[in-house]
This record gives structure tokens, sequence and C-alpha cells, in this order.
């Protein structure tokens, strides 16, 4: 008998590693995959549209959300709230259709309890300097952002474990291509 059910995919790691990036690619390239848009309280960045990046929310908003039991996972990270509202989620996957999760480490531990079938990657940097560079660079945040974010980035990597797959992003392409690969294979796995 075949599962008609999707499959949940999290991809995961520290701010700055090229989750966004690789996520973008992965739904040129792969079909029947849709991305879950999180929820988040953080200020909308240039170029951001509502419900194509994020649905924005006032942190009240956000929190009549937890109350009500809306999120499949919610956390908080540097100061903002993130979320990946349930609803969305159950429609892809009613439908056969697999759910990606672009979402941060505390996150992903949530939808590990709550979603047992989830296969995690885990996206890493090839170094922490990289990883430092990488969020100066992109000159989104101010620096004492930048370095909230690499303070939680040193102990988002020593959870690595936690999850079924690890992806070294340090040619594009070729971390692209890896988590294409893990998509493949498990929609292959036999249960």
């Amino acid at each position: 008998m075949i599962n008609a059910k999707g499959k949940v995919f999290v991809l995961t790691g520290p701010s700055g590693v090229g989750k966004g990036t690789i996520v973008s690619e992965v739904l040129k390239k792969v079909d029947n995959i849709y991305l879950s848009i999180s929820a988040t309280t953080r200020q909308k960045r240039e170029g951001e549209n509502e419900g194509v990046h994020y649905f924005f929310k006032t942190k009240e908003e956000f929190n009549r959300m937890i109350k009500s039991d809306e999120f499949l996972e919610h956390a908080e990270f540097a100061g903002d709230s993130y979320g990946s509202p349930k609803f969305s989620i159950n429609n892809y996957l009613s439908c056969g259709k697999d759910v990606l999760l672009e979402i941060e480490v505390q996150g992903a531990k949530q939808v590990k309890e709550k979603c047992t079938d989830a296969i995690l990657i885990f996206l890493a940097p090839p170094s922490f300097e990289a990883l430092e560079e990488r969020l100066i660079k992109r000159n989104t945040e101010s620096i004492d952002k930048v370095k909230v974010r690499l303070k939680k980035a040193k102990e988002e990597m020593q959870e690595v474990n936690l999850f079924h797959y690890l992806v070294i992003n340090d040619n594009l392409n070729e971390a692209i291509d890896n988590v294409i690969s893990i998509i493949k294979a498990e929609r292959c796995k036999i249960k």
C-alpha cells in the first residue's frame, strides 16, 4: 500500500549559514515539495513580502497563536519569535505533498518531538570564522545583533548529533545537491 501522506523535511542550522539560499534552490529543483511559511515578530527586511517570506505578527498576535496551539513549533531567537503554523503544513501533508521547514535549531527540536517521522537536516558552515564573516557581510543587522547570533550559533552547533543528516555549506552547489539527494533518498525509503 502506498502512503499518500507527505513527509516533513526540516532544514536547520545557525543564522547566516545559507538556509534561505539552499531552500530557494531546492524549491526550484524538487517537485512536490512546499515551503512552510513561518510567522515572526521580527521586523520585515528589505525585499521581504508578507505571506511570501514570513507572516509578520505583533508580539500580541504571536502570543495569541501560541495560546490557541496554532504552531507545530515556535521559538524565540535573538529577541524575536518565530513559529510554523500547523494549518498549512497539515493541508499539504494530507494531500500527499512534502513540506520543507526552514527553521532554527530550537524549533527543529520541537518538531522532532511532535512529528517523530520528520527528517531533520543540519546545515553547518565550514568554520565558525566563515559564519562570522557571512553574518557581517550580509549587513542586515547591527554588530550587537550579529554578536547575539554568533553566540547562539556556537550553542546550536553543539547539538548536531540530534539530527539525521549533516550538510556542510562550504561549496554552495554541493550543499544544494546534498540536500536534494537526502530528499530523494527519503522519498524512496521503505518504512
